[in-house]
């Protein structure tokens, strides 16, 4: 009772229906008008008064303080209708996550529940920019074995995703001296924004069916840094022709330079074994990077880089200034699920999924869309549907208009004009443009919503 009498007289001092200056009933009115203790109502008449709301002065008895009360603030403004958030669509298929209602949750428990009885006291500290050693062990070991990588546990730094990787290498080159990266000419704009925003130019490198045209890069002469997706191209799907693949490591060797492989979904292969990695080729002028965004969970903010000797000083100065490590619990967790083969058969498991959603998608389309030809399916978690000409933009539009979520290829088309003094095409100039094609996450929907998502695919497919 005393609690409400308090919130009661808050709200009517804060609205204005008791004003300034206004005298309250006695405790012994008051308390009496109520049904309640006098106690109970000297005691609320306290508490306010300690609070600022009242004032109590011998012989003036309990009024409203004096003081300026805001107002109740406004409710809401509602926003225009171009910022009102879109319905979510009924079917999510564009690029970017995996399944992650396949996350292996207990089998994530029972790991985190030994790491962090194993977890030694200095894990609770503030720790390695480097990483936690029981991590970088772990994956030296996995990397070597799946993906061909050439990696000590001490060139191996831990980073919260691949773009926080990507921005650290990039302020480390533009650190060095260096002014410009290359980039495949369809790729993810926010990895070019992050390159841009430490101060480097990006040029494009021109893409086709057999991958980036690293022979291009001699054309170059200022440019000693490139970014690639050799494994599978994002968003193409093909992976990096093995002459190219020699023709860029051939040119980091030979101008200096510094490849970065994004290794996005290396482990998800599924026509043959894994192409290797590019960094075992020529581990001082590759850098590799990992993650466990696509093989587990974005959520984890869980990613990897294996360094060549002469740069982990400079990365590590930079790793260092600031708020750019991982949780140590997360990385020993990790740690353990892969030193336990935990993180083994989840990938197995998974590859399997994904190739019975690829193989639903391929029967599907050869069966209700002929017309459309799918490319890119050797590996990862989309695939690219190749539509007639000039269809993209109304069969993107149309899924819309369906509730549908699709991305087409021109979407990750490189599209900055250059600067006529700096490497790469003219101004003006633009790589080549690929044909008409949607690019299809078939690992993101759950099992359960995957059958609808391709009924609805194939309705607005021509």
């Amino acid at each position: 009772m005393r609690d409400a009498l308090i919130r009661a007289l808050r709200d009517a001092v804060r609205t204005g229906r008791l004003a300034p200056g206004t005298r309250l009933p006695s405790s012994r009115s008051l308390a009496a008008d109520l049904g309640m203790a006098r106690n109970t109502v000297a005691d609320a008449y306290g508490e306010l008064v300690a609070e600022g709301w009242l004032t109590a002065r011998q012989g003036s008895g309990t009024r409203v303080a004096e003081r300026v009360v805001p107002p109740e603030p406004a409710p809401p403004r509602t926003p225009p209708a171009a910022a009102v958030p879109a319905t979510r669509p009924t079917y999510d298929l564009r690029p970017g996550q995996p399944d992650v209602s396949a996350f292996p949750r207990s089998a994530w428990l029972s790991a985190a529940r030994r790491a962090l009885t194993a977890a030694p006291n200095d894990a609770f500290g503030y720790g390695d920019p480097a990483g936690r050693p029981e991590l970088r062990r772990a994956l030296a070991g996995y990397l070597a074995r799946a993906r061909g990588v050439r990696a000590a546990p001490e060139r191996i730094v831990v980073c919260a995703g691949f773009v926080q990787g990507l921005a650290l290498l990039s302020r480390v080159r533009a650190k060095a001296g260096h002014h410009a990266v290359g980039v495949e000419s369809y790729g993810l704009n926010v990895h070019w924004n992050v390159i841009r925003g430490a101060g480097l130019r990006t040029v494009p490198l021109p893409v086709d069916q057999r991958g980036a045209r690293t022979a291009e890069l001699d054309r170059l002469p200022g440019l000693r840094t490139v970014l690639l997706t050799p494994a599978h191209q994002f968003p193409t799907g093909v992976s990096l022709d093995p002459d190219r693949r020699a023709a860029v490591v051939d040119w980091a060797s030979r101008v200096g330079g510094l490849v970065l492989e994004d290794d996005y979904d290396g482990e998800f292969r599924y026509d043959r074994q894994p192409v290797g990695a590019l960094q075992g080729l020529d581990p001082e002028h590759v850098v590799y990077l990992g993650t466990a965004s696509k093989s587990l969970a974005p959520a984890l903010r869980l990613a990897w880089m294996v360094v060549p000797d002469h740069l982990m000083d400079d990365l590590l100065a930079v790793k260092g200034t600031g708020e750019w490590q991982s949780g140590a619990l997360d990385q020993l967790t990790l740690a353990e699920f892969i030193d336990s083969g935990a993180y083994d058969r989840h990938v197995r498991g998974m590859r399997m999924r994904y190739r019975r959603r690829r193989d639903q998608l391929v029967a599907a389309l050869a069966e209700r869309a002929p017309r459309v030809r799918v490319t890119g399916i050797a590996a990862g978690l989309h695939a690219v549907l190749r539509l007639p000409p000039g269809t993209e933009r109304s069969v993107v539009q149309g899924a819309a208009w369906q509730n549908l979520a699709l991305e087409g290829l021109s979407r990750y088309r490189y599209r900055e004009r250059r600067e006529p003094d700096g490497p790469g095409p003219a101004q003006g100039e633009e790589p080549d443009v690929l044909p008409d094609a949607l690019v299809f996450a078939y690992g993101t929907p759950p099992d359960h919503a995957f059958t609808g998502a391709l009924e609805a695919l194939c309705r607005v497919l021509p």
